[in-house]
C-alpha cells in the first residue's frame, strides 16, 4: 500500500491523464498505479493525497471518518464578524448547506511560497486571509463559501488533511513524499463477512462431536 503526499501547483489538473492545456499529476509524480484521493481544483494548491489502494482512497474521501481539512483563502476585502459568524454557522449555497466550518481571520502567511502567476494586485480593493477548516469536500465548496458571505476567494490553498499538515512536511510546490498511511489514523478496511449456511454449521458442530466421542 502506498500513500503519497503532494503539494499540487496551482494551474495544475488533479489527473494523470493528459489535459489539453494543463499540466497534470504526471509532472510531478513518477509512481505508477496511485490515484488522488479526494479532489484539489485545477486554480487551488496545496495537499493533496494519492494512493494506490482503493480501500484507503475510499476511506480519505468518505466524509464519515471526518478528516478535516485546513485551507487559507486569501480574499477581496475584510470580512467582519457577521460574514465569520455566518461561514462558522454553515452557508445556504442554493443547492446546500455547508456544515458548521471552523473560520478565522489571519495574518498574511509568511511562509507561504509565491503564486505563479500571482494574484492580480488592486489597490482600490483591499484583500486579507482566512483560515478555514471544513469535513465535506463538495466542489468549489471553500470559494462558494466565501462568495456567499461577500467575499470572494483570490487565492485558495489546502495546506492541511486530518494530522498531515504542509508546514511540517516541508514540501514545496511540485515536491512530494512518501507518506505512512497510519499517521491518517483512519480504521481499518473491514473484511468481507464471510456466510456460512445452517447446513455447514451442522455439519462441522457433527464433526466436532465425533472428534470429541
Amino acid at each position: 500500500m502506498t500513500l503519497i503526499a503532494l503539494n499540487k501547483p496551482f494551474g495544475t489538473m488533479s489527473q494523470f491523464s493528459e489535459h489539453p492545456t494543463r499540466p497534470t499529476l504526471a509532472a510531478c509524480v513518477d509512481v505508477p498505479g496511485v490515484y488522488p484521493a479526494g479532489r484539489l481544483d485545477a486554480d487551488s494548491e496545496g495537499l493533496l493525497l494519492l494512493t494506490d489502494d482503493g480501500a484507503l482512497q475510499a476511506r480519505i474521501a468518505d466524509p464519515r471518518h471526518k478528516l478535516e481539512k485546513t485551507y487559507l483563502a486569501q480574499v477581496e476585502g475584510i470580512p467582519d464578524a457577521a460574514a465569520l459568524a455566518r461561514l462558522r454557522a454553515g452557508v445556504d449555497l442554493g443547492d446546500f448547506v455547508t456544515q458548521p466550518a471552523r473560520a478565522r481571520a489571519i495574518g498574511e502567511p509568511e511562509w507561504l511560497w509565491p503564486r505563479d502567476p500571482p494574484v492580480r494586485y488592486r489597490a482600490a480593493i483591499p484583500t486579507s486571509w482566512l483560515e478555514l477548516k471544513i469535513r465535506e469536500g463538495k466542489n468549489r465548496q471553500v470559494r462558494r463559501m466565501t462568495a456567499a458571505v461577500g467575499f470572494p476567494t483570490l487565492r485558495l490553498v489546502r495546506v492541511g488533511i486530518g494530522p498531515l499538515d504542509l508546514r511540517t512536511l516541508g514540501l514545496a510546490p511540485g515536491e512530494s513524499r512518501e507518506i505512512e498511511p497510519g499517521v491518517l489514523g483512519l480504521p481499518a478496511a473491514r473484511a468481507p463477512a464471510t456466510h456460512v449456511s445452517k447446513t455447514r454449521q451442522a455439519n462441522d458442530i457433527k464433526r466436532r462431536s465425533r472428534y470429541k466421542s
